[in-house]
Parts: structure tokens; C-alpha cells; sequence
């Protein structure tokens, strides 16, 4: 009869530092896991199980409502419903690269930093994602047609280049150092939402916005920056993917109560327009993926990046 064994967990202090998560003692997985042995481990109870099953199974649901969606008459062939698509795209993506980073994330140092490299890629593919239905649907009509419509989804297509960029470097020279924590997203996303949070602001609305006060208040994401160390990021794991769910709703309903009106305007980007930012949005974060990757096969094997420091002798005495 076939058995599986489950890998041994490991406390904080047998581990080396860039595995550390903030007070967090005890689950780790030896820091040279097989692949096997990462998959196995999203069965116990370790430091990572409930970030793995927190966007795992949230991809599953993203998928289905893309596909139901997508399998409505007509609807793919209809440009209105293009930004809704190319949304969703990106909706299923970053909780599916998350997943894959806190499940791989113990194969060794250096595919724990590639692993993390590729998750803010996806986080920021999706910051760009939520561009496009915003301008498309929820921009306030005193915005539309305006410099800023022509060049909001350019701008968050840039954006994703810098987010991507400095969330990489900051794991870069946080490592460097000696500090191997991850950082914790919720930015990406802040810029793409200002339509949104306009229209409530304001408070004024015309014939064209019926929908808006549901909707606009709905896509409106908490700050989660600032939750308390430890297992706080499988709170924000949480929260990430409910403020996503909520942001699809908010979606929908600007998509049905805008209609009539966005009809009679013309679309802000084209669909070539919308095909080469998408494609040249996600060449530029490969790239930039790309360079840090390479600089981080460069580094010597003596780097703190690859290796962290040693617990300190009270600290490991104390957690003995």
C-alpha cells in the first residue's frame, strides 16, 4: 500500500534567516524541500498552508466566473465586453502565482526570491488589469474624453514597471542585508481606483450614473499595510481576494447601469491600443523579472541574499 510522508517541520531558529517570517516560531519547512515535498506540505499545518489555500482556491473561483462570463452569447465577440475580460485575466493570475511562490517558496533561497519576483509581477499585472475596466466603464463623465482618460491606462501600465521594479529591488537589498522577509503588496492597486473613489467624492451623478454609488463604493479595497506581524498576511490574503470579488461586482454593475450612455462615446483605447499596452505591459515585467533573476544566479554563494545570517546566540538560546 502507497504511503506518504510528510515532511518535517522545522523551528525558527533551524532555519536560515531569510526564511524568517515576523513572529512566527514554529512550521517551517526545511529550507531545501523538494518539490514534492512543497506540495505535500500544503496538507499540514505549516507557517505557508493557509497563504497556499487562500489563493488557491480563490483562483478556482475567479477561473469560473471568467469562463461563465466568457460563455455568455455573444459576449466575447462584443468589444464593450473586452475590459471586463482582460480584467479577469489578471484576476485569475496573481492568486495563482501567489499560491505557487508560498508553496515552492522553501525549495531553496534563491527560488524563494524568484518565487517572490514573479508573485509582485502578477500583483502588478493586475493593478494594470484593473485599468482597463475602470476607464472603460467607471470613469466620472466630466473625466471621460479628458487628457487624463487618454492617458490613465498608459500611466498604470508604467505603473506596473515601477511596482514591479521596486518590490524586486527592495527584496534585493532587504536580502543583501541579511533580510529575507517578504514584502507585502497592497499598493499596485491604489492608483487604478480613483475613478471609483471620485464619484462618491464628489457626490454628483448624472442620468449616465445610476449605478455608481453601488458601485463605486464597493471596489473600494481596505488598507491592510498596517495589520500586526506574524499570520497577519494570511489576513491580508483574505482581504486581498474579497476587496478583488467586490471589485468584479462593482464592475458588473457599472457595466449594466452605463451602458446606454458609454455607447454613444467613443471608446478610450482601441482594441490594437489595448493588445500592445497588455503585450508590452507584460514584456516589460518579464524583463525586469528577468534582470533581477540573473543578478541573483551573478550573486556568490557566500551572499546574504542566498544564505541570511545566523540567528543570534540569545535568540536561539532562548527559542532552544
Amino acid at each position: 500500500m502507497l504511503s506518504l510522508k510528510l515532511p518535517q517541520l522545522l523551528r525558527v531558529h533551524q532555519v536560515p534567516r531569510v526564511f524568517w517570517e515576523d513572529s512566527i516560531m514554529s512550521g517551517y519547512r526545511r529550507p531545501s524541500s523538494s518539490a514534492r515535498d512543497c506540495v505535500l506540505s500544503s496538507f499540514q499545518m505549516t507557517n505557508e498552508t493557509v497563504n497556499i489555500w487562500t489563493h488557491f482556491l480563490p483562483t478556482w473561483y475567479f477561473l469560473w466566473r471568467l469562463l461563465a462570463l466568457a460563455g455568455g452569447p455573444g459576449f466575447r465577440a462584443e468589444p464593450y465586453h473586452r475590459p471586463l475580460l482582460i480584467f479577469l485575466l489578471p484576476a485569475c493570475l496573481y492568486p495563482f502565482a501567489s499560491c505557487c511562490a508560498h508553496t515552492f517558496s522553501s525549495m531553496s533561497p534563491r527560488a524563494r526570491h524568484i518565487c517572490y519576483f514573479l508573485d509582485y509581477g502578477a500583483l502588478s499585472l493586475y493593478s494594470l488589469g484593473c485599468a482597463f475596466p475602470y476607464a472603460a466603464y467607471s470613469m466620472p463623465a466630466s473625466w471621460l474624453h479628458s487628457r487624463l482618460h487618454q492617458l490613465f491606462v498608459p500611466a498604470a501600465a508604467l505603473n506596473s514597471f515601477l511596482c514591479t521594479g521596486l518590490s524586486c529591488y527592495s527584496r534585493w537589498v532587504l536580502g543583501r542585508r541579511g533580510r529575507g522577509r517578504r514584502r507585502d503588496g497592497g499598493t499596485e492597486g491604489r492608483d487604478q481606483t480613483s475613478p471609483a473613489h471620485w464619484r462618491p467624492a464628489t457626490g454628483v451623478a448624472d442620468i449616465s450614473d445610476r449605478g455608481w454609488r453601488a458601485a463605486s463604493g464597493s471596489a473600494v479595497c481596505p488598507d491592510l499595510r498596517h495589520l500586526p506581524p506574524g499570520h497577519s498576511h494570511q489576513l491580508f490574503h483574505i482581504c486581498a481576494v474579497l476587496g478583488t470579488h467586490f471589485q468584479l461586482e462593482a464592475v458588473l454593475a457599472d457595466m449594466g447601469s452605463r451602458r446606454a450612455w458609454l455607447a454613444a462615446q467613443e471608446p478610450p483605447l482601441g482594441l490594437a491600443g489595448t493588445l500592445a499596452t497588455l503585450g508590452l505591459a507584460v514584456a516589460g515585467n518579464l524583463l525586469i523579472i528577468a534582470a533581477f533573476t540573473t543578478s541573483l544566479f551573478r550573486a556568490p554563494s557566500t551572499c546574504p541574499l542566498l544564505q541570511g545570517g545566523p540567528p543570534e546566540g540569545g535568540m536561539k538560546s532562548k527559542l532552544q
